[in-house]
């Protein structure tokens, strides 16, 4: 929808390659004609981990807010980046996922934050559920309480993963070091953020309200200009 507006800038961390869904994010794909540049493209590999994807999306985000300087910001948590999930292919946990929203929030930017894709359902309600309590400042017990679905959440009942020790990560640091580099230079080739776009207002889309102030100064000027004239026939009377 934003790849050929300068308007708004997508930045987006991900899995690719290997013929995964959907096929598109290379870190070449930069947007196109007013938005080159404006598409940000993070391509990962299986089983990152906390650690490394921290070394890549804080530097990328600081960069972002330098080079664009947003008014606000659109968060999604998407939650099949968590280990375990059914479709997803990254080792991330609760709180490594959770600290990225620490992150951003720390812009102290106007922020709405959603959610994303998660398959493996009982993952994504911790993480949102963490995630919430990130946004409010609320410390969550990694115990969970008793509650209609407490089945589902066998056999531990915690609140955070533990990442999945037999999943190899084959983000070397040369490849992450690699590809943050280059979304990097992608960013300096920005000449400074976008201009604010002023435009009237069209007339479909005033309120009634806005309509009734317009008519109310017009007749204002009306009866101003109406008097004006009616002075100056008389001072051409006075003159006679």
């Amino acid at each position: 929808a934003f790849y050929t507006t300068d308007r708004v800038m997508t930045v987006s961390f991900h899995k690719y390659g290997d013929f995964f869904f959907p096929g598109t994010g290379d870190v070449k794909d930069l947007g196109a004609r007013q938005g080159k540049h404006y598409s940000v493209n993070v391509p990962l590999k299986d089983g990152i981990t906390d650690k490394a994807y921290k070394s890549v999306f804080e530097p990328v985000i600081e960069k972002v807010m330098e080079s664009f300087k947003p008014t606000a910001v659109v968060l999604q948590c998407g939650a099949d980046s968590l280990t375990g999930d059914r479709l997803g292919c990254f080792n991330l946990t609760v709180r490594g996922h959770g600290e990225c929203v620490k992150n951003v929030l720390s812009y102290n930017l106007p922020t709405l934050i959603l959610g994303g894709g998660g398959y493996t359902i009982r993952n994504v309600a911790r993480c949102w559920a963490y995630e919430t309590a990130v946004v409010l400042e609320k410390e969550l017990a990694d115990d969970l309480p008793p509650n209609d679905y407490y089945e589902y959440f066998v056999p531990d009942w915690k609140l955070h993963l533990q990442p999945n020790p037999s999943m190899d990560n084959l983000n070397t640091r040369s490849y992450l070091e690699g590809i943050k580099q280059q979304v990097l230079e992608n960013l300096r080739q920005l000449q400074g953020a976008p201009s604010v776009q002023m435009a009237q207002m069209p007339p479909s889309l005033q309120t009634e309200d806005e309509k009734d102030d317009d008519e109310d100064a017009e007749q204002r000027n009306d009866t101003h200009r109406h008097a004006s004239e009616a002075f100056e026939h008389e001072q051409d009377h006075d003159r006679q």
